[in-house]
């Protein structure tokens, strides 16, 4: 019986240890709010809610990746919320690039 706790303790401690994210760097930081500038210029006069329904996803999550709240947003959120807004992803990675950070 010990065993068996004892292995199921360690299946959760490393379960719980995948989710552990590592803080990000200051230059990650910067390049999330670059992104969400860039993001929120190409939105123009358009609304939160209306971007966020053509792209699929939250405003809550929209305005957390304008903001830089959300630094690393998934690849595919990017691409929704670029397409909603007409802009290609080659300018968008050459204006959220800045200071060589790629």
């Amino acid at each position: 019986m010990h065993s068996s706790v004892h292995r199921l303790w360690m299946k959760t401690a490393d379960r719980l240890c995948a989710m552990v994210r590592v803080p990000l760097t200051e230059a990650e930081r910067e390049r999330g709010e670059r992104l969400g500038a860039v993001l929120r210029g190409a939105r123009g006069p358009r609304s939160m809610v209306e971007v966020a329904a053509e792209a699929g996803i939250s405003v809550e999550t929209l305005r957390k990746i304008e903001t830089g709240r959300i630094p690393t947003p998934a690849f595919f959120t990017v691409v929704a919320v670029a397409d909603a807004v007409g802009l290609p992803l080659e300018a968008l990675r050459q204006a959220s690039a800045g200071a060589g950070v790629r």
